[in-house]
């Protein structure tokens, strides 16, 4: 099946100009969900990682079944105030103004291979911000995932040095 054909797109949302790209209805396809699911397991299974974080919130979704399937643990990073033990944060550039996220101080322990987990990477800036947290913590971030990327919106630029890999990709559409 082919993947990407299961994403829903829907124009000028949330407003003007925006080609929102839907993973519901990936979700929502039973098939569809666990091929996606299937393939990360592949590429994942040998590379000996220690850790999945996911990136609140659709990056839980696709973390934690991985996680689940690899047998590793799962660590949210989460917008403030939403995790209960002691947290660090990182400050990151929104379109318009700035946003936070953070993860628990002892979620990771220094030298774990950690891979990142997102939904969909569009200018980079949540997934600057969880590599920060991960190297704070002194992780070694094996790669940065996602199951969408919007190429145009030249988020790989903020993630100069690190491994990237998505599984899709929607260019100038």
């Amino acid at each position: 099946m082919d993947l990407k054909e299961t994403i829903r797109t829907i124009p000028d949302w949330p407003k003007k100009g925006i080609m929102f790209r839907d993973i519901t209805t990936l979700l929502q396809n039973g098939g569809a969900f666990k091929q996606c699911c299937d393939e990360l397991y592949e590429r994942y299974k040998d590379k000996k990682i220690d850790a999945i974080v996911g990136i609140e919130s659709r990056g839980f979704i696709f973390g934690s079944v991985l996680a689940h399937k690899l047998g590793i643990s799962f660590v949210p990073i989460r917008k403030p105030g939403k995790l209960p033990s002691e947290t660090i944060k990182q400050e990151y550039e929104l379109e318009y103004g700035k946003d936070v996220i953070e993860i628990h101080k002892d979620a990771i322990k220094a030298g774990d291979k950690v891979l990142i987990v997102d939904d969909l990477i569009a200018t980079g800036g949540s997934m600057a911000a969880a590599v920060s947290l991960v190297k704070k913590l002194e992780g070694d971030i094996v790669e940065c995932c996602f199951v969408i990327e919007l190429p145009d919106l030249n988020g790989r630029e903020k993630l100069k040095g690190q491994n990237i890999f998505s599984m899709m990709k929607f260019e100038g559409d």
